[in-house]
């Protein structure tokens, strides 16, 4: 009867942790490529999504006249304000959907300052005035 090498029968503790490691390496590596794109594809919806919301409010500037006050904020879209004083130039609703948080799940915020405005997402830190702001102008 012939005995078999024990050493050709299996893989050495060696090898199977330089095999993990190399699966670890590959999976981190692909890992962070994707976290990083999936910010970069967040940052363009929220422009994107900003951008639309700036469209609707110039809408109801050239319906009403002025933009909307800081105040009313983009409520003002798809209810007319009360402080309006010709009702009948606010043609809203405006969008037929509600505006959708951005996508880190925060609200768009607005600002007017009577002839301007501004709509903003935090963006990914979710804090207002840090340069990852997502702004529309």
């Amino acid at each position: 009867m012939k005995r078999r090498k024990r050493r050709g029968d299996g893989f050495t503790l060696l090898e199977v942790l330089l095999v993990l490691t190399i699966l670890v390496i590959l999976g981190s590596t692909v890992g962070v490529f994707l976290s990083r794109t999936q910010i970069t594809a967040q940052k363009k919806v929220a422009k994107l999504q900003v951008l639309a919301v700036a469209q609707l409010i110039e809408q109801y500037h050239i319906d009403v006249g002025t933009f909307p006050t800081s105040q009313q904020g983009l409520d003002a879209l798809f209810n007319s304000p009360a402080e309006l004083a010709d009702t009948g130039r606010w043609a809203g609703p405006y969008s037929k959907k509600q505006i959708e948080p951005d996508p880190w799940l925060h609200p768009y915020q607005y600002e007017s300052s009577g002839d301007t405005f501004r709509v903003w997402s935090w963006g990914p830190d979710g804090q207002d005035g840090t340069e990852d702001d997502i702004v529309s102008q």
